[in-house]
């Protein structure tokens, strides 16, 4: 019996190949878009960027019930089945406030590292992007940036940017992002302060310079600082954070003289009432947040001002 031959293969086009028109062939290339069900979708861990439900997710919510999705979000596949976003979280939350039961989606083959890179990347197309934001983006992506094959890989829990003095990564990402690799690291300070502060941050109420003097304090002084923020209305200068931080350093900055600091007048300060002594803080309940005692004490005056003007009409009668 003759031995069967086994098929040549001569590196020629198979018969689909050859009939198939090159519009066929190009939109095989083309990315494949998916209705990923919403309840399969997990955030992208850590992800730094805030999704508010705000007046722009509320225009966007408009447009996707009009218009659906019109840019498709970019997920990954994970190792159980489920999706992680890595493009298009508001897209995501829009969905869910439209009442829609799928994002529609693209789903691409990355690493996590490479995930992280693509999703800071994205994310900075955004017109407005946070203190805090651009802080922990850049902190992610340096990161990420160090573990791709290549770069050595972090060994402890020091903050990052100690890691890259004298390294190529924060000059690389500077570039990248249009930033100093001064302005770099100091946007990668912030996250080493507590959310309170880093949300003045955000809000405008302490300027960049100072909130990396400030990253260098202990947490537990940096909770004093904010309660005396709290307390007193007003944020440190650059010059009183450098004296904080200094002090600091000597063993120096006690709760009273983070006091005693945010107590001097500032340039341009406005008028304000300070409460001064243990009298007023005893007229506090015991389980008040610092942060109400503000409305409390204005609570406490409109209340006061009421009696004073019925003790008035009494005495006119």
């Amino acid at each position: 019996m003759a031995k069967k031959r086994e098929p040549i293969d001569f590196g020629l086009p198979g018969i689909d190949d050859i009939f198939s028109t090159q519009a066929e062939r190009d939109e095989a290339k083309l990315k494949k878009i998916y209705e990923i069900p919403l309840d399969q979708i997990d955030p992208f861990p850590e992800h730094p960027f805030k999704v508010k439900d705000d007046e722009d997710m509320m225009n966007l919510v408009e447009s996707v019930k009009a218009n659906g999705i019109i840019t498709p979000a970019t997920l990954r596949k994970k190792e159980d089945g489920r999706y992680e976003i890595i493009s298009g979280h508001r897209r995501k939350r829009a969905c869910e406030l439209a009442g829609l039961e799928t994002l529609r989606s693209e789903v691409v083959d990355m690493t996590r590292d490479e995930a992280t890179i693509f999703m800071v990347e994205s994310n900075f197309q955004r017109t407005t992007i946070l203190p805090s934001e651009k802080a922990f983006a850049y902190k992610m992506r340096l990161e990420a940036m160090r573990r791709m094959p290549g770069r050595p890989a972090m060994t402890n829990g020091a903050p990052v940017e100690h890691h890259l003095k004298g390294q190529k990564s924060r000059d690389i990402l500077a570039e990248q992002v249009g930033e100093s690799k001064d302005q770099v690291r100091r946007y990668i300070r912030l996250t080493e302060l507590k959310p309170e502060l880093l949300e003045l941050v955000d809000e405008g109420q302490i300027a960049l310079r100072p909130a990396v003097e400030l990253s260098y304090l202990p947490k537990e002084q940096q909770k004093d600082l904010v309660g005396s923020i709290e307390m007193e209305q007003c944020t440190p200068t650059h010059a009183q954070a450098i004296r904080m931080r200094k002090m600091s350093e000597e063993g120096k900055l006690t709760p009273e003289a983070i006091e005693a600091i945010m107590l001097e007048e500032k340039p341009n300060q406005k008028e304000r009432i300070v409460l001064r002594g243990d009298r007023f803080k005893e007229l506090f309940p015991k389980d008040l947040p610092v942060s109400k005692r503000e409305d409390f004490v204005a609570a406490a005056m409109e209340y006061y001002g009421r009696y004073l003007s019925r003790k008035e009409r009494d005495n006119e009668r």
